[in-house]
């Protein structure tokens, strides 16, 4: 390839153009799937994490109000 890309552009831009591939195997470098999964993990995770804060801070504002019914009453 870099030959033919030698030949035709000369050595300057051949070595430019060969310079922009990736340092490794085509079969290292991310596909539209790769980045769909990761996508599909990345927002399952965040669900995961809303949900679990929705609990906490209903839990929270629930002893709140016990805590604040309770202070009321002996008041």
């Amino acid at each position: 390839m870099y030959l033919s890309l030698e030949r035709v552009l000369g050595r300057e831009a051949a070595d430019a153009l060969m310079e922009h591939l990736p340092p490794v195997g085509w079969a290292d470098v991310a596909t539209k799937s790769d980045l769909e999964s990761t996508k599909n993990a990345i927002l399952a995770e965040l669900h995961r994490s809303q949900r679990n804060l929705a609990v906490f801070m209903v839990t929270v504002f629930s002893l709140l109000n016990g805590i604040m019914f309770t202070a009321l009453k002996l008041s």
